[in-house]
């Protein structure tokens, strides 16, 4: 009776925790500033009132160090402390890296014998980058302003040097021999470190919210510090946040004051957008930009909690601290529950040379196998064999190209990891051999959770191992999630990551296939009965690591982990690919990124594309959302509206909430059905402009999705647009976010034409217009000096596209020249990493087109070759009407003559087209016009 009771409770707790997931997001489950005490006390500091002396400061293993002491002790007592506590000096280190990339730590010193060590973030700075650190040898020391005490200067490029103000203590970047600052913090000496203590009797530090007490045994350990960037119009940065590119100011004179930004990973469903509330990932890296054109950048390493103001003009206006007056200025404060002071300055002449700073440090985004840049297909649930059997074969007699088809939780053995349903899914492995007989893949969900079943043989091991977390008194901790009872690993353990990766063997994933992929959910992590439907703060990890200090970089750990149990595999021969929902830092490195349970609404389409650039500025180019919605039901305009815009995400996913309508793309109608058909073939016509970006991202970190901002950096015009959005250098996407809408609104930057995708239609650049709206697709065009690598045929999938020809799209700008690039390998292994690779440089110019190699010497000795021609050489803008071109070194003469822009043709003009040149990609060759 017992175990029936205990049975019918879980279900009874399943069921509501369910329903709960289809109801709109509620604020009270969630803790605001002012219930989180280190938030609430770090704002309610006023500037001048924490101030630092940096003593002893000298060099020491080639980096900077000094320490630091308040100048005037303050009175510490704090509202939950039952007396003062005595401050102990903080050691700080400086530390100057290649790329002009400054390092600040400040932590406390271990000579002085704290209660434990603070938690530094493991694993997120690639090994590769310490490499890249400078010996200082000397430091120089100037007065500043008048003042007594002297400041350290140090070299950090040639044209840029770092400044240490002893009294009171400052650190900024400044343009070298100009003294025109950059980037600095503490200047308005908001700088606040809460050291660990030995708690006393009497004393009561725990910190409640509803009804979870968190025991906070060290006591209340946080640090908050301001950061001013100079030169600044605008900051942006800092995901996950459903609200504009440009960060809206928090507090200050004429702001409405608001929650400040907060990144702590929740599984927060149907989100708000417009919002500041933190959602499923956090990346602690701010950019700024100004009308000079140039950028700076901050990165925080840390993963506790972390609440971010920025600040409107004049917040300190009685503060009477003296900075540059010269100088527009974006102040921000930065407040963390825990770690320690781990940061980076990035300057740059512009925004893509600040997140090429950033992924020095924390990785390049990975290559993508080619399959995954392609159009994915998901449901919560598909239901069985039959169902998965019936979409695919819809979607061949549809003539829609799909390369992926996604299984949720409900595949599963009872919510149990790496088991499919015996009755729904009897024979998974020929289930996914008959997709990749027509060149596609599968993806299955792999979550944290697992179920607290002593049958199911990866609990029982991991319980006898003692690989998961532990709660507050030491035991596995026991959380609530979709198997019901379950217990989380402990994936901080390099020891029990490689363990999991291990599940992925052929061996012990029973039913994969090398044509599997995964889905890791749910991985902040959500836990259905924890505080704020996570883990409690004071859970514990390996080397008694409190879960606060590395809450946001968990689903990075796992998400890492499944990377690597996919690299295992297949013995490292074969990319992954793995789509997680939580990320942090340097999650670029291990797959793609989405952004979560969005809803089926104009606002939620609208806000997409500031969450997908946010993500691409941080790093993480492979990012998208849901296409139509995760929850409701889209009406059709919305769906297809949506479908135009995603093809043109990074990563491009329709996915759905079961307790939605069937929305596959043949289900609205046959003209909704030829329109969505039509987005989904463009995004298959760019595959090879798309995955050329992928390299560019993988080799540079610039992302795939930019803002306009990013190619266009002096252009003011740009700094507020959050509805258009380059992709690459080359095209530029307005969406359309209203129904029925007949008329877009659409910037064009820069001094050169652009040409309408679909029509051919040349605009110059610099204007607004108002343009006709199509139901056919969102403004998409292309500028003028570039030249785009297509594929028109149209195939079931992006791997029976591999030997088809290129068509080369040539928009010509006002000298009658432009370039592009392609990059081609064999889409799956690392081979390119040995020089298994083409990239070509196309240059037209004097009327030539110019086939250039840009493969390293490596790779033109290395096995990869291709015997793709090129079909198709499209020319927009040529107003002269030639006959003939020579291909050399050929001699050949071919045709020129009219024909459509676009493979369906009929949308426009003819334009001139040299036909079947016959030329192979992987070759030298010259084209002239005659």
């Amino acid at each position: 009776m017992r175990t029936q009771m205990r049975t019918i409770n879980i279900l009874l707790l399943l069921l509501f925790l369910s329903s709960q997931t289809v109801n709109s997001w509620k604020r009270e489950e969630f803790r605001n500033c002012n219930q989180a005490t280190f938030c609430k006390r770090a704002r309610s500091r006023k500037p001048g009132e924490c101030s630092l002396i940096a003593h002893d400061v000298g060099i020491s293993d080639g980096e900077l160090t000094a320490k630091l002491l308040p100048k005037d002790i303050p009175d510490q007592s704090h509202e939950e402390d039952q007396e003062p506590h005595q401050i102990k000096p903080l050691i700080l280190t400086l530390s100057v890296y290649q790329d002009g990339i400054l390092r600040l730590k400040i932590d406390e010193d271990p000579s002085l014998d704290p209660p434990k060590k603070r938690f530094e973030v493991p694993d997120v700075i690639i090994p590769e980058f310490d490499a890249k650190k400078l010996w200082l040898q000397r430091v120089s020391t100037e007065i500043i302003d008048g003042d007594v005490g002297s400041s350290s200067i140090i070299y950090l490029s040639d044209g840029y040097e770092a400044v240490v103000r002893h009294d009171p203590f400052e650190v900024y970047v400044r343009e070298k021999g100009r003294n025109v600052r950059v980037v600095s913090l503490n200047s308005h000496s908001l700088f606040d470190f809460e050291q660990l203590r030995t708690k006393k009797e009497g004393e009561d530090w725990e910190e409640r919210f509803k009804s979870n007490t968190d025991t906070r045994p060290y006591g209340p350990q946080s640090i908050s510090f301001d950061v001013s960037f100079y030169d600044a119009d605008f900051v942006s940065g800092i995901p996950e946040h459903a609200t504009s590119l440009a960060l809206k100011p928090t507090r200050g004179p004429g702001v409405e004051e608001s929650e400040p930004y907060r990144l702590f990973n929740l599984d927060v469903f149907e989100y708000l957008h417009e919002s500041p509330f933190g959602l499923y990932g956090s990346i602690p890296f701010m950019i700024a930009h100004g009308k000079s054109g140039k950028s700076s950048g901050f990165f925080w390493l840390n993963a506790a909690e972390m609440q971010i103001d920025v600040l409107g003009s004049g917040w300190d206006a009685e503060s009477g601290i003296s900075l540059p007056s010269s100088q527009n200025r974006i102040d921000t404060l930065w407040m963390s529950e825990a770690g320690i002071v781990d940061t980076f300055f990035f300057v740059g002449s512009g925004p893509k040379d600040v997140v090429k700073q950033y992924t020095v440090v924390t990785g390049r985004p990975s290559m993508p196998q080619l399959f995954s840049t392609a159009y994915h297909q998901c449901r919560w649930n598909y239901r069985d064999e039959e169902d998965v059997e019936h979409v695919d074969s819809k979607f061949d007699e549809h003539d829609i190209p799909y390369d992926v088809l996604w299984l949720d939780i409900e595949h599963t053995d009872g919510k149990r990891y790496f088991t499919w349903d015996k009755v729904l899914f009897p024979h998974p492995d020929e289930m996914q051999r008959k997709l990749a007989a027509k060149g596609r893949h599968m993806v299955a969900i792999v979550d944290p959770h697992i179920k607290r079943d002593e049958s199911f043989p990866l609990h029982k091991e991991a319980t006898q191992k003692g690989y998961y977390v532990k709660d507050a008194s030491g035991k596995d901790f026991d959380g609530w999630c979709w198997p019901g009872s379950s217990s989380y690993l402990d994936m901080l353990s390099p020891e029990i990551r490689s363990w999991w990766g291990d599940k992925f063997s052929y061996e012990n994933y029973v039913g994969s296939t090398p044509s599997l992929y995964i889905w890791n959910d749910m991985n902040e992590p959500s836990v259905f009965n924890g505080p704020e439907i996570t883990m409690p703060r004071d859970a514990l990890h390996n080397g008694a690591v409190e879960h606060r200090e590395l809450h946001n970089a968990y689903g990075y750990y796992f998400h890492m982990a499944t990377a690597d149990g996919l690299l295992k595999r297949e013995d490292g021969m074969d990319r992954p690919f793995v789509l997680s929902r939580a990320f942090f830092a340097g999650s670029q490195r291990y797959g793609a990124v989405w952004t979560g349970d969005n809803t089926a609404d104009w606002d939620h389409l609208r806000v997409s594309v500031p969450m997908v650039l946010t993500l691409g500025l941080t790093g993480i180019s492979f990012a998208g959302a849901d296409v139509g919605g995760f929850f409701g039901n889209p009406e059709p305009e919305l769906l297809v509206r949506w479908y135009q815009l995603g093809a043109y995400y990074p990563f491009f996913r329709a996915h759905a909430h079961q307790d939605t309508k069937r929305r596959e793309p043949w289900l609205f109608g046959e003209r909704n059905t030829e329109l969505i058909r039509e987005a989904v073939h463009v995004r298959y016509i760019l595959l090879p402009y798309f995955y050329t970006l992928f390299r560019e991202a993988n080799t540079t970190g610039a992302p795939v999705a930019r803002p306009l901002w990013m190619e266009f950096p002096s252009d003011e015009a740009t700094f507020s647009i959050d509805e258009a959005f380059m992709v690459g250098s080359s095209l530029l996407v307005q969406g359309v976010f209203t129904e029925r809408a007949k008329h877009a609104s659409v910037y064009l930057p820069g001094k050169e034409s652009w040409y309408d995708m679909k029509t051919g239609t040349a605009y110059k650049g610099g204007k607004v217009y108002k343009l006709e709206l199509s139901e056919e697709s969102v403004p998409a065009f292309q500028k003028a000096g570039t030249i785009i690598p297509r594929k028109d045929r149209f195939r079931r999938s992006s791997t029976q596209m591999v030997h088809d020809p290129y068509t080369l799209v040539i928009a010509l700008n006002s000298s009658l020249a432009a370039e592009g690039e392609l990059y081609v390998d064999d889409g799956k292994s690392f081979e390119y990493e040995k020089g298994g690779y083409i990239h070509r440089r196309f240059v037209f110019s004097n009327g030539k087109l110019t086939s250039l190699n840009l493969a390293s010497v490596s790779s033109r000795k290395s096995k990869f070759s291709s015997e793709c021609i090129v079909e198709r050489i499209i020319l927009l803008g040529y107003t002269s009407g030639p006959k003939n071109a020579l291909v050399e070194p050929s001699n050949q003469k071919v045709e020129i003559e009219l024909g459509p822009l676009w493979p369906q043709g009929g949308r426009g003009a003819a334009v001139m087209t040299i036909r079947k040149p016959g030329v192979r990609i992987s070759d030298d060759w010259t084209i002239k016009i005659l």
